[in-house]
């Protein structure tokens, strides 16, 4: 009984040990894996003029490139060691289980299903939307509700082919959905005629008709028919990689909040006596050790980047290609009426 029971320890040791090796192999830390690659890896989509897209010199520029960017600052103190990784909308969510990417942030609306049946932890809303439709101003329609039985172009796999779908079947429209798996194609489908309306996040529909041959032949109609929460989310249960990328957008928002600008942070951090902006910026304190970044990373996320107002202003701000306004949004800060609200830095 002895030899046997000697014999059952060592085997329950040796499957403990490789059970405990193969967990911690599984384990790896995003964070240490980028680390040792030396770039953040950021899977986007293909177009979404004022999220992500190409200029004329071919550089990604967006709201969701600068909170890439940030991510990478805030890890190296440079905003340029990111890789962008243009996917379909089909594989956004296996190219991140995957471990070919670290951070989903490409306009995906936060969602039950996907933050539960994905393999994503869905972290922070930087863009809070609503889904309308955009029609041809000859058409004469003013109100969705005029669309009975119309062609919707929509982008299949979405949450807006789902809300579609819902919205007609309340509303009795008996809306017809002509279904496309690239934004582009559909986009060009509408534009061409051939649906009476294209249906997306209202951002989206202003992105796509700053594109258009003529704008002025196409209106957004006043209805907005879903919240649509834009999320950037990272592999779930790697809570350290997870604990970057939330706090890094929380010290965009923080530093708006307190009046640090990309401009002023170097002024502010060596003057500046609050405790609390001291704390954000890494002269005193050591919120950075529980993250496992240099003590200066939200620093680095503000002066290469800029706080959350900035990065609004020159993606989709009045004066962007998308010219929308924040004021009486739930994008403004909190004590203007809006939703960002940064979390303590203590």
């Amino acid at each position: 009984m002895n030899k046997f029971a000697s014999a059952l320890a060592v085997s329950a040791a040796m499957i403990f040990v490789q059970t405990s090796a193969s967990q911690a192999e599984e384990g790896t830390s995003t964070l240490q894996t980028v680390k040792d690659r030396g770039s953040v890896s950021c899977v986007i989509g293909n177009s979404f003029p004022g999220f992500y897209s190409l200029n004329k010199e071919g550089e990604w520029q967006g709201m969701d490139i600068d909170m890439c960017r940030g991510v990478a600052a805030a890890v190296f103190g440079d905003a340029g060691k990111v890789n962008f990784l243009p996917v379909q909308w089909a594989q956004s969510f296996t190219t991140i289980k995957s471990g070919k990417g670290d951070i989903l942030s490409k306009g995906m609306t936060w969602t039950l299903s996907r933050d539960v049946s994905q393999g994503l932890d869905f972290l922070d809303t930087y863009f809070y939307d609503g889904q309308g439709f955009m029609v041809r101003k000859d058409l004469g329609v003013t109100s969705v509700k005029e669309l009975k039985g119309a062609t919707v172009c929509v982008l299949t796999g979405t949450s807006s082919e789902l809300n579609l779908a819902d919205y007609s079947r309340t509303y009795g429209l008996d809306l017809k959905t002509v279904v496309f798996d690239d934004s582009a194609v559909r986009n060009t489908a509408f534009f061409n005629d051939n649906c009476d309306a294209l249906t997306n996040d209202k951002s989206g529909l202003a992105a796509q008709r700053s594109a258009a041959p003529n704008p002025a032949d196409y209106v957004v109609l006043p209805e907005t028919i879903s919240k649509e929460a834009l999320s950037f989310a990272v592999k779930q249960n790697d809570s350290e990689w997870a604990n970057v990328v939330k706090w890094t957008f929380q010290a965009m928002v923080a530093a708006e909040e307190y009046g640090i600008t990309s401009e002023n942070v170097d002024d502010m951090r060596a003057n500046s006596e609050s405790p609390i902006i001291r704390r954000i910026l890494g002269v005193e304190g050591d919120l950075h050790v529980g993250l496992g970044l240099p003590q200066d990373w939200a620093y680095q996320v503000i002066k290469n980047v800029g706080n959350y107002g900035e990065i609004y202003e020159r993606n989709v701000g009045p004066d962007s290609i998308l010219g929308l306004d924040r004021e009486g949004t739930l994008n403004a800060l909190w004590q203007d009426g809006g939703l960002m609200y940064a979390k303590s830095f203590r």
